[in-house]
């Protein structure tokens, strides 16, 4: 599989490749990405054929959209996808407000959930500013599960945030797609549960899933790929690499869903390495292309922070593997025995 491999998203024409660049990285998640470091990032992603970038108002409340717009408009646009989110709306950060504070040197700004149709078009307007663009290809609705949580198997108990999408956000949304003003709109959460009630409810192009349809994890399959092979909603993977561990490996101070990886999930990605080994095939290479034996999977959109993670990145979706590798994984019990593989 090559970076640069296309996939349609929506009915307008809209492709995606197969390999994304994922924009967390230039929010200075965990740490700082500088100006021409995530420069060379996207230049290295470009040239590796990669055209579609992601992006949202939360990562970093605003850099990662304001490091991402130089960098991408050295392209011509109508050869790139961009994304990015509506749903968390950026304030001045008072004493004693709460705020995401994984992000290095962001500025003193802090967010609030508001899926109103008037925050909506705000929302869009602001990131075309820092963007410097005049359009977004797909806009998906932020985590409208409230962020409550990311355990495996948590099932969202607040519907007012759903019930706000469905009767102002989409609506906004499914207005600008219908004027052509948008590609394709969607979601993007940490969770598949609410993602399922949504490709119930209306009509919509694709949902980046965060963490939840990988090596690790194949819950979504039972309910939610299903559904959106069926409704012909694509699926955009995020967090393929569970927030590091499928990257790093079962070692001291791995982390999974954002938090230190407890010992039974280290011991089962042990397990994964040992058939990795045998097979000749990198961690990684193993975890960037499960995702697609699924055909509702149109991308996958890991972040980099240097150029050899770029290319690291590339390599590893192009690695071989074989049938019998992916056979050795559900016969050792290590993923689900139902999952379809590459």
């Amino acid at each position: 599989m090559q970076a640069g491999d296309r996939e349609k998203v929506g009915l307008q024409g809209l492709e995606v490749t197969r390999l994304g660049l994922g924009g967390t990285t230039f929010g200075n998640l965990y740490s700082a990405l500088d100006e021409q470091e995530g420069l060379d990032v996207i230049d290295a992603s470009y040239m590796a054929g990669v055209r579609y970038f992601d992006t949202a108002p939360l990562y970093g409340y605003g850099m990662s959209e304001t490091k991402m717009g130089p960098g991408l408009a050295r392209y011509n646009r109508d050869e790139i996808a961009i994304s990015s989110k509506v749903g968390y709306v950026l304030k001045e950060r008072q004493e004693g407000d709460d705020y995401v504070d994984l992000f290095v040197d962001a500025p003193k700004l802090t967010s609030y959930f508001d899926y109103s149709r008037d925050a909506v078009l705000r929302s869009i307007e602001g990131t075309l500013k820092r963007l410097k663009t005049d359009r977004l290809d797909i806009v998906l609705i932020h985590d409208p599960d409230d962020g409550k949580s990311i355990e495996p198997g948590w099932v969202p108990g607040d519907r007012a945030n759903f019930d706000q999408v469905m009767a102002e956000a989409y609506p906004a949304l499914a207005e600008l797609r219908e004027q052509g003003v948008v590609k394709a709109i969607g979601l993007g959460m940490n969770q598949w549960q609410m993602l399922a009630d949504f490709a119930r409810a209306g009509n919509f192009d694709a949902f980046l899933l965060a963490g939840r349809y990988t090596l690790l994890e194949q819950e979504s399959l039972r309910e939610l790929l299903p559904l959106c092979t069926e409704r012909e909603v694509r699926i955009i993977i995020g967090g393929p690499y569970n927030s590091g561990i499928l990257a790093t490996g079962a070692i001291e101070g791995a982390t999974y869903n954002y938090a230190a990886a407890p010992e039974p999930l280290l011991e089962r990605v042990r397990g994964i390495e040992a058939v990795c080994a045998r097979h000749d095939v990198p961690l990684q290479a193993a975890a960037l292309q499960f995702p697609f034996g699924h055909s509702a999977v149109a991308t996958v959109i890991p972040g980099a922070r240097t150029v050899a993670e770029v290319e690291g990145n590339v390599g590893f979706l192009q690695h071989a593997i074989s049938a019998d590798f992916w056979a050795e994984l559900k016969q050792e019990g290590l993923i689900d025995a139902a999952s379809p593989t590459p």
